[in-house]
């Protein structure tokens, strides 16, 4: 018998594929650096306000909100127009807003004008179908996860900013962040593209694409990102006056180790992209949501002091997290959801291959609303218990929904551990 033929190389990525994947990855990282804006600004802007730790939640939630509540119609219009010229014409309407930033004066200033600067977190569900309908569908969980390492823009804003402040004050960061912004719109329309083939046809309608809300398995991937991503925008906001309030830190110093969460959240998206591709989307979310369910429960134990009775007499002891073992169990879980962004969308693009952006708006906008949501909690727990790490308290108990969501519905049917799973009832 003839040897039969091998299989048909596949077809190499066209070079404008990549181009519009570094540019518009660019774009992202951007997008999300001014995003971000809040996490280190804020807390000048407390002291200056006078607010306290619910007002400072608002404050630095005002921009994710907006952010949040675009990304469905964005998505819609990716579908419909393309990701080109939505995309640029997002990053330009907010460059008047970033600019004036620099001269609120009073707190209901910067809550309106944050709400302005937010529409660039909508910039996500603009390129994520952007991107992926560049590139086969065995590669797109790449694609999405080296667009979403635009998420890294967190950790920039983290060192770029404290250099800004202490060089001219505060007002200095917006209108630096104007101008980057200003600058990106112009490199983003040289160097993207657009194809007609992308679209979704006409004849699809708004009522049409959002009945994905009806969809158990939408709902359920919206609580899986309202954690990864949702929690990642919260504790990236929150990250900096935490250090500073718990370990009594400079804001520079804070930033620093902050980064050390933000930054491998972002950049390693891309990691987690060709995990998912290679393991599937499964496998990885429920691993990384244990992961997350362990660094969380050893981040929610309070700074301790007690006093036992002992065969010499009393004796006092400390319990708790040293700024060290914190920042590494921040990195592990900055880590953890880095991978867990890109599986969830690999969901998305494996279940939702003709729909990307409409399912990708509605799931972006659950992760986003955790973002808007989560500060604020933080700030009213603070405010209420005294307890800093009651904000990890809070993100336990998210990751034991979604575990318990994830178990019931998937992990009782599949083969996670790489043995044959047995036959569901």
């Amino acid at each position: 018998m003839p040897p039969s033929p091998a299989a048909p190389a596949p077809a190499p990525i066209p070079r404008q594929a990549w181009s519009v994947l570094a540019v518009s990855t660019l774009a992202f990282t951007v997008c999300f650096m001014v995003w971000m804006m809040f996490g280190v600004i804020g807390i000048p802007l407390k002291q200056e306000l006078g607010l306290n730790a619910t007002e400072f939640g608002l404050l630095t939630a005002m921009p994710v909100l907006t952010g949040s509540l675009v990304r469905v119609p964005l998505g819609i219009w990716t579908d419909r127009y393309g990701g080109r010229i939505v995309m640029a014409v997002l990053m330009a309407v907010t460059v008047p807003a970033i600019w004036a930033m620099a001269y609120a004066t009073q707190y209901w200033h910067f809550l309106v004008i944050g709400l302005f600067v937010g529409l660039a977190g909508g910039s996500f569900s603009v390129g994520t179908p952007y991107v992926a309908r560049w590139f086969p569908k065995n590669r797109q969980g790449m694609a999405m996860g080296v667009y979403g390492a635009g998420n890294s823009g967190s950790a920039v804003n983290k060192f770029v900013a404290p250099a800004l402040l202490v060089a001219g004050g505060w007002a200095l960061v917006p209108k630096a962040y104007a101008a980057v912004m200003a600058g990106t719109v112009v490199l983003f329309w040289l160097f993207s593209a657009h194809d007609p083939r992308h679209l979704v046809p006409s004849s699809v309608r708004f009522t049409d694409q959002l009945k994905a809300l009806k969809d158990p398995r939408v709902l359920k991937y919206c609580q899986y990102y309202s954690i990864v991503f949702g929690g990642y925008v919260a504790l990236a906001l929150w990250m900096v006056q935490y250090y500073v309030g718990e370990y009594g830190l400079s804001i520079q110093t804070a930033a620093l180790l902050a980064a050390c969460f933000s930054l491998p959240g972002g950049v390693l998206r891309a990691v987690g992209g060709v995990l998912s591709d290679r393991y599937g989307a499964h496998k990885v979310t429920w691993w990384v949501l244990w992961v997350s369910w362990i660094c969380l429960f050893l981040l929610s134990y309070p700074q301790t002091d007690f006093t036992i009775a002992t065969a010499d007499g009393p004796r006092s002891f400390h319990l708790g997290l040293n700024v060290y073992a914190f920042t590494a169990l921040m990195a592990v879980l900055g880590v953890a959801w880095a991978f867990g962004k890109a599986s969830v969308f690999k969901y998305v693009g494996d279940d939702y291959p003709h729909n990307i952006g409409a399912i990708s708006g509605i799931v972006g906008l659950a992760g986003g609303l955790g973002g808007f949501v989560l500060p604020i909690l933080f700030g009213a727990l603070l405010d209420v218990t005294g307890i800093r790490s009651s904000a990890f308290m809070l993100l336990y108990g998210v990751v034991w929904v979604s575990l318990i969501w994830m178990y019931w519905t998937e992990v009782r049917r599949t083969d996670v551990m790489g043995r044959a799973a047995p036959a569901a009832s």
